[in-house]
Formats: structure tokens, C-alpha cells, sequence
């Protein structure tokens, strides 16, 4: 799979280097998942467990590790 910046349609390789897993959080009743790649250099890679041939999202290491720490710091409901 080739990955392009949505802005500027640029190539940011290939991601068949990527080691997928799946979220902490996650459960195994079929409900919302996410799988997290953060082996590939200055990347950090979020998909959709239930499509994972859908989109992939890319994030800079910084701002994924901020998004996680918001996370965390939300009450459970």
C-alpha cells in the first residue's frame, strides 16, 4: 500500500514495513477498534481493525504521543 500526503499528494512510502497492534483499550466484542504502527521512522500509523485494506492515518511521533496523553487524562465513563 502507498501512502500520499493529503496535501501535498506526495509519496511517503510503502507500509508493508509496518508491525501492527491492536490498541490497549481495545475489547474482542467486535466493537470499535483501532490498530497502531509505530515502527516506521517519524511515523506513527492508526487504522480501523474491522477495514484494515480502509485508510490508514499517519501522524507525526509528537502528536501522536500528545493525542494519547489527552486521551488518558479524560475521565472513563
Amino acid at each position: 500500500m502507498e501512502l500520499t500526503d493529503a496535501l501535498t499528494d506526495a509519496p511517503m512510502g510503502v507500509l508493508t514495513g509496518a508491525r501492527w497492534r491492536t490498541a490497549t483499550r481495545s475489547s474482542n466484542n467486535g466493537g470499535d477498534c483501532v490498530e497502531v504502527a509505530d515502527n516506521l521512522p517519524g511515523r506513527v500509523l492508526v487504522r480501523d481493525s474491522k477495514d484494515r485494506d480502509g485508510g490508514t492515518l499517519s501522524f507525526a511521533p509528537a502528536a501522536w504521543r500528545a493525542f494519547v496523553g489527552q486521551a488518558q487524562a479524560v475521565p472513563q465513563l
